[in-house]
């Protein structure tokens, strides 16, 4: 019976939060993505979750890019197919990892810096204080973060597919011996432009999941400096989750038949 307790008490508490990330999603919509809105906010927020994301997205498509050519290349080259490095290098990394790789990253760097930062704001009474100064803590903290997330992941994964592919390109032409010119016209051959779009779509919504984490547990943050860490903690884990969930429904959805 303690056994059935366990259980019941775990499914009840995973329904509580889910509701309570559905209220605080419900609020974030309604209050926070709707006028008046703070352009320097979200300036601010797009350079801090696109620009300074760029080293780290760039870096991690680039030798992504490199690897996977080179394991492709091992693989096809057991049936004389090295042609396909190019194509499926590109396929992969507009179709799947660039965008899955740079939510990743950024959920790890911007996720947690929103929620500790929202969490301090939580614990040290300041969100309070933009209450008592009428000011919407949707409109002002939730909002901006969720706008500049959906703009700017679309974007850093854009770079993110050209770096990789430009490093499957280096590692093809410099350590396999590929041809250069061939390698350049068959990524152009076969890829189409429904790749390169899914691979954004599937970026904005990884985006809106990385701001609204980041938000919520900052948002109901406790405890001091140990509420702001697990805060941070669940922010990183959960985005990493629902995002890796929401890159299956996707691609269910994108490239069904």
């Amino acid at each position: 019976m303690n056994l059935f307790a366990h259980i019941g008490r775990a499914t009840l508490a995973m329904l509580t939060e889910i509701g309570r990330v559905a209220m605080f999603l419900k609020d974030a919509l309604l209050q926070g993505l709707t006028p008046k809105i703070f352009p320097r906010q979200i300036i601010g927020q797009m350079v801090h979750i696109g620009y300074f994301s760029l080293p780290v997205v760039g870096l991690t498509a680039f030798f992504t890019g490199g690897a996977l050519a080179l394991q492709i290349y091992l693989g096809s080259s057991r049936f004389n197919a090295e042609s396909l490095v190019a194509s499926i290098v590109a396929l992969g990394i507009t179709r799947e990892l660039g965008p899955v790789l740079a939510g990743l990253m950024v959920a790890g760097r911007v996720g947690a810096s929103i929620a500790a930062e929202l969490g301090t704001m939580r614990v040290t009474e300041q969100i309070d204080a933009l209450v008592t100064l009428a000011t919407n803590p949707f409109k002002y903290l939730v909002g901006p973060r969720i706008i500049a997330a959906v703009v700017t992941l679309p974007m850093l994964v854009g770079i993110a597919d050209i770096i990789g592919i430009m490093g499957g390109y280096i590692v093809g032409t410099r350590s396999l011996g590929l041809n250069g010119f061939a390698y350049i016209r068959n990524t152009a051959d076969f890829l189409e432009f429904n790749d390169v779009s899914s691979g954004l779509i599937k970026a904005a919504v990884f985006g809106f999941i990385i701001a609204v984490m980041g938000c919520y547990h900052g948002f109901n943050s406790s405890g001091g400096a140990q509420g702001v860490g697990r805060a941070t903690t669940n922010a990183v884990v959960s985005s990493a989750i629902l995002i890796l969930a929401a890159n299956f429904a996707l691609t269910t959805l994108l490239f069904a038949d």
